[in-house]
């Protein structure tokens, strides 16, 4: 089936240029029908095949309060930015080990007009979540090759912001240097709108997360976690 259409990205299109309270208030039935309630109903059908085929410790819950859905309000307490709503929709699948200080991997979705993608891995964590990762990479080396190897050849990109600089207590010389220099470990693929509204989305996005699999897998174990 298909959850999402084209009405989904015309209100998103629409709140760009009316990004204001009253405006959301006269079209709060056309952002509930057809933007968040398929994004709910996506997130519950989407967890069972999840974790039969990807895996069994991620977590896909259709709602906003302690569930997969991101709220479309802003906060805007310390942002310049003062428009009241997001102008995307998205959903985090994480892993049910992060909890607290621990910050597993995760998937993630998002749909916004002209720039919809699915990714997944660790984004922006505090830099002692870092060193468990760069720590797993100098002592598996070829592992992390391997699995560098698989994203390519799946055209997934391994991207992340990058200190200038080599973190402290790692060698500047390491072979994977450039790796152990990022901020972030993440990885992305485009999608179209043209897929996002397709009938076989769910499986398009399965066969997408499947792919991220080896590289899930080794961050999970970064932090002693199963994936």
């Amino acid at each position: 089936m298909a959850y999402f259409s084209t009405e989904t990205f015309d209100f998103l299109m629409d709140l760009e240029i009316n990004n204001h309270k009253a405006w959301m208030d006269e079209n709060r039935d056309r952002y509930e029908t057809f933007v968040r309630d398929p994004l709910y109903a996506f997130c519950d059908d989407w967890a069972e095949p999840l974790k039969q085929n990807v895996s069994p410790h991620l977590v896909s819950v259709g709602r906003i309060q302690r569930g997969s859905v991101m709220q479309i309000n802003r906060d805007v307490r310390f942002s310049d930015d003062k428009t009241p709503y997001r102008t995307s929709m998205a959903a985090y699948f994480r892993h049910a080990g992060g909890e607290g200080a621990v910050h597993a991997p995760g998937l993630y979705l998002h749909l916004e007009p002209g720039n919809c993608f699915f990714g997944g891995g660790v984004h922006s964590p505090p830099v002692k979540a870092l060193t468990p990762i760069r720590e797993r990479i100098v002592d598996r080396t070829e592992e992390w090759d391997r699995v560098v190897e698989t994203l390519d050849e799946a055209g997934l990109e391994l991207g992340g912001d990058k200190l200038k600089t080599s973190p402290q207590g790692f060698d500047s010389d390491h072979e994977r240097i450039e790796d152990l220099r990022r901020t972030s470990f993440v990885v992305m693929r485009p999608l179209t709108e043209d897929e996002v509204t397709s009938e076989g989305f769910i499986d398009l996005l399965l066969d997408r997360a499947k792919d991220t699999v080896p590289f899930m897998g080794f961050l999970a174990a970064s932090y002693g976690l199963p994936f």
